[in-house]
């Protein structure tokens, strides 16, 4: 993945630091690398959004995708298991759906007058979570489970999900009627929250092109699209990622962000140790996906709106002042004082 088409939108400006030495050649990483091009077959122009599932999915996280409708999100995770050679499923969160209905329930068997355990949707690598807010708490805390400890408990007994597992959730920005609010507990599972952005011009008059000629969205295998990655990649990703250096600097630079936020003024909650974690982790997969061993301050302040923001809640009299959890961060990274 280039550096230039690959560089997540950061909250503040920043000037380019001195490339320091690069790693060595990385199987993982060519493939991983081949999936832009690979996608850009299905979709076009959302690369920075394909960069965010792909850090999610090599520290086994979990992305929630904001996006109005007709921007291809459903296309993309498609298209991305397909490419990976992973199992998708996806689940339409309505008003009427039950905990049950996403981790599966004990069905009773007739024949053998017995109950045997039938899996659910959440079964799967990749969860597409479709409109996860226009279900009610009760069910979106099923989720709760499956996303921080990988594994279903139904009638007392615990079963592992797969590996990879990842849920990428989806809500619209616009549309609040008969919706339900995601609780912060659940906001904190996860990894990153990746606004997915209206086309440019030139890409969406592309799309419009591509439907002329014939393009269907519902048949992928009409795209051309192949595996170009496999989970066997993405696990030796991790091991690679796993050496990569964080200096103590950094890692208290992380801290003194997280900590910034929690007492900034207009927060009335701000990026919990988890979320210091979870920063880390992101930016650390972003040092991989550069080419480099160690991590720098710049990784940090890329990833910073991308894992922190959807974890910073205003106070209500800030929020009317329009003070903005992305305001709170971009001030924030503008007082912490950066390592050298």
């Amino acid at each position: 993945m280039t550096e230039e088409s690959a560089t997540p939108q950061s909250p503040a400006a920043q000037s380019p630091a001195p490339e320091p030495e690069a790693a060595p050649p990385s199987a993982a990483r060519d493939a991983l690398g081949a999936l832009r091009t690979e996608l850009s077959k299905a979709v076009v122009g959302q690369d920075q959004v394909v960069t965010g599932l792909v850090i999610a999915l090599l520290c086994k996280g979990h992305v929630l995708m904001e996006g109005v409708p007709g921007v291809a999100k459903t296309l993309l995770v498609r298209s991305l298991a397909h490419t990976l050679d992973m199992e998708f499923t996806r689940l339409q969160f309505t008003p009427d759906l039950m905990p049950g209905d996403v981790t599966g329930s004990m069905i009773y068997d007739a024949r053998t007058a017995a109950f045997s355990f039938r899996e659910g949707p959440v079964f799967t690598n990749l969860l597409l979570a479709d409109e996860i807010n226009r279900t009610p708490p009760k069910t979106q805390a099923a989720l709760l489970e499956a996303m921080e400890d990988r594994t279903v408990t139904v009638d007392g007994e615990t079963r592992k999900l797969p590996d990879p597992f990842v849920v990428i959730a989806t809500q619209n920005p616009v549309e609040y009627e008969g919706t339900y609010p995601l609780p912060e507990a659940q906001l904190d599972r996860f990894l990153l929250k990746v606004v997915v952005p209206l086309p440019t011009r030139d890409a969406e008059t592309q799309v419009v092109r591509r439907h002329a000629t014939g393009f269907n969205p519902r048949d992928l295998s009409s795209a051309g699209l192949s595996v170009v990655a496999t989970p066997a990649n993405i696990e030796a990703a991790r091991e690679e990622i796993a050496q990569v250096e964080i200096s103590d600097d950094v890692v208290a630079y992380i801290v003194d962000i997280c900590r910034a936020t929690r007492e900034a003024p207009s927060v009335a909650l701000g990026a919990s140790p988890r979320a210091a974690a979870a920063l880390m982790n992101t930016s650390r997969a972003w040092a991989w996906m550069r080419g480099r061993t160690f991590v720098s301050p710049d990784d940090v302040k890329a990833l910073a709106a991308w894992t922190l923001a959807h974890r910073i809640s205003v106070r209500a009299e800030a929020e009317l002042e329009g003070v903005t959890a992305t305001a709170v961060l971009t001030s924030v990274l503008a007082s912490v004082p950066v390592p050298r």
